[in-house]
């Protein structure tokens, strides 16, 4: 009797052992990757912060979960990043402003495609800089917002550190190595929920499969048109892609490439501007352009002030994302500007400013993934 007791209790002294392995290994890249969270800024309790995804992730795997609806979708993110660990996270909601233009640089070196942002949301939030090296895919910097995920100040313990393993699947705009940038907006009509027989994905999943997977703006929209698409946290949205050496695609929910004819803009030879100012809130719609028409006109005011001839340089972009951005307004789901960036996908680089500090530009170098303050 006790030598079979005895056996039992090695049999599950191994099991544990092989579990608590297993555990290690599957958590090994996990625990490298909190452990390269950073604060960048220090204005209060909300910054910027960095992290480096060095854990396997497979974006297969998420769509094949099953996604129909915001708790499936939140199910599919938690159970490729925190495996075996319990993690509430709430679906995003936002809203922003984007333009895309080419910055002029000088006859030698050519010129630069700029992409700015300004990323709108009432409640404030950190944002985490999310670099990613997928083994199967392009390397990329994304901006996520940690109040989506209650981790604001992620450094306080490491429930808050572990969420933020979630980041890399919550981004709300990005770059990649091959100079492919997108960013997503809301617009103010029905939320898309395809069912033409595809595999279905998310908002915010669909700027992961960008960044990873594509190459050109072209391979951007023809993947996103190979999946049926669920639009996330009861709101519409829009994608705005491009690259370094071609011109803007517009991508949104309902399978449309272009954003209302009201909002494209051609100016100047060898120019191309694409201006989105689409913001939330269908109680407050105004004009045909609906609610954001305001940061359009402000935009364009200041953009109206470039050479007619010359293209826009990205202390132009600056002031425009400048115009456009909005101070605290508790009745406004997308006032309060969160952070603002311009994309530079010819040079990849980015400069970033978190709520309005514009004095405060943070730049980074996606090729050395280094940041200079």
């Amino acid at each position: 009797m006790k030598r079979m007791l005895k056996r039992i209790l090695v049999v599950l002294l191994v099991l544990i052992l092989l579990a608590v392995a297993g555990f290690g290994v599957l958590y090994a890249g996990r625990l490298r990757t909190v452990n390269s969270i950073e604060q960048i800024t220090a204005y209060d309790d909300y910054n910027l912060y960095r992290m480096d995804v060095k854990y396997d992730y497979s974006i297969d795997d998420v769509i094949n979960y099953g996604i129909t609806d915001n708790q499936s979708m939140i199910d599919a993110i938690l159970k490729e990043t925190l495996p075996l660990l319990p993690v509430h996270m709430k679906a995003p909601n936002y809203g922003c402003s984007a333009f895309a233009t080419v910055s002029d640089r000088n006859i030698l070196m050519g010129r630069n495609i700029l992409m700015g942002r300004n990323y709108d949301f009432k409640r404030d939030t950190s944002a985490m800089l999310v670099y990613c090296t997928p083994k199967d895919g392009y390397k990329s910097v994304a901006l996520a917002a940690l109040d989506n995920i209650s981790a604001n100040q992620p450094d306080i313990s490491m429930a808050k550190k572990l969420a933020c393993l979630t980041a890399p699947f919550i981004c709300l705009d990005g770059m990649n190595e091959k100079g492919v940038s997108i960013t997503v907006l809301t617009l103010d009509s029905e939320p898309v929920n395809q069912s033409t027989g595809k595999q279905k994905i998310f908002t915010t999943l669909a700027i992961r499969l960008v960044l990873d997977r594509a190459a050109t703006t072209q391979e951007a929209v023809d993947l996103l048109d190979s999946y049926d698409m669920f639009a996330t946290s009861g709101r519409d949205y829009h994608s705005l892609s491009l690259m370094q050496a071609a011109m803007p695609a517009c991508w949104n929910m309902t399978r449309s490439r272009r954003p209302p004819a009201a909002l494209d803009i051609h100016a100047g030879h060898h120019e191309f501007l694409r201006l989105l100012c689409l913001q939330g809130d269908s109680q407050t719609r105004k004009c045909i352009y609906g609610h954001g028409k305001e940061r359009y006109d402000a935009i364009m005011e200041v953009l109206a002030m470039r050479d007619p001839d010359g293209d826009i340089p990205a202390d132009i972009a600056w002031k425009a994302l400048q115009a456009a951005a909005q101070d605290p307004s508790p009745n406004d789901v997308t006032s309060n500007t969160q952070w603002s960036l311009v994309y530079d996908d010819t040079d990849l680089t980015a400069q970033i400013v978190i709520r309005r500090k514009w004095g405060d530009v943070i730049h980074y170098d996606l090729n050395t993934n280094e940041i200079d303050g």
